[in-house]
């Protein structure tokens, strides 16, 4: 069938518009405990740049292998090292070694209505505790530190046997949120946000489990290359770094 010249014409002029706003999108598969901290970057991105970030949540372990499987993503920013060095590992990262983008704090949380208080680190073995929530320790960068914290406080055979273990730290929130939980193990990211404070109280975990040093990859078959690369440029910039504070994370310089 003859293709008439107008439908040409109509093609040539609108193909570069599709392939303009398709470059507006960058897909990021983000670790849990970035579920409150993305929106508003996300917003504060698309302003300055036009680019609008489509993020999928979920445990770094998760995301690393639907990476691994073949998922379409751009960037992993994962809430550790080892994550997404197992991309790195499958050839499927642009760069050698994953970016170091921000420093995570492991914290104790409540509910301020809770029937055991004042909340403390104590209160883990305390025989009235009797379900903690905490995120898988082989998923979750997050669980290993409150595992790795546990071990060296010598609670965790005291605490083991109260443990609610959750697939990552989000969902450990709403197993003290929902009750089936007294408390539980989550990020600072989590215990930050506007409604953890109004609903709930932490506290800090000493520094005893090793740093949360979280990281990102740019895979390098992205369909937005350039977009990818220009968004980890700002993610490790000061306008990002110097405020990460204010969403319960600290800066990695």
């Amino acid at each position: 069938m003859r293709v008439q010249p107008i439908f040409v014409a109509i093609a040539a002029t609108f193909f570069p518009i599709f392939s303009a706003l398709h470059a507006q999108e960058l897909h990021i598969d983000a670790a849990s405990d970035l579920q409150p901290v993305m929106p508003a970057l996300a917003q504060a991105y698309e302003k300055k740049t036009g680019t609008k970030l489509v993020v999928s949540f979920g445990s770094s372990a998760t995301l690393a292998t639907q990476i691994v499987n073949g998922a379409p993503v751009d960037v992993f920013l994962a809430a550790d090292f080892s994550f997404p060095e197992k991309v790195v590992a499958a050839d499927l990262a642009l760069e050698k070694s994953p970016e170091p983008y921000a420093k995570g704090t492991l914290v104790l949380w409540a509910r301020k209505d809770a029937a055991v208080r004042p909340l403390s680190m104590e209160l883990l073995t305390d025989p009235r505790i009797t379900r903690v929530a905490v995120a898988d320790e082989f998923h979750a960068p997050y669980g290993r530190a409150a595992y790795a914290a546990m071990r060296w406080m010598k609670t965790f055979d005291t605490i083991k046997p109260k443990l609610a273990v959750a697939e990552n730290v989000s969902q450990s929130g709403q197993f003290v949120e929902s009750g089936n939980a007294q408390m539980g193990f989550i990020s600072l990211t989590m215990a930050s946000t506007a409604h953890y404070k109004e609903v709930g109280e932490f506290v800090r975990v000493p520094m005893v489990y090793p740093e949360i040093r979280q990281c990102g990859v740019i895979l390098k078959n992205s369909k937005n290359l350039a977009g990818a690369k220009a968004f980890m440029i700002w993610m490790l910039s000061p306008e990002v770094q110097n405020h990460l504070k204010d969403f319960g994370l600290e800066a990695v310089n």
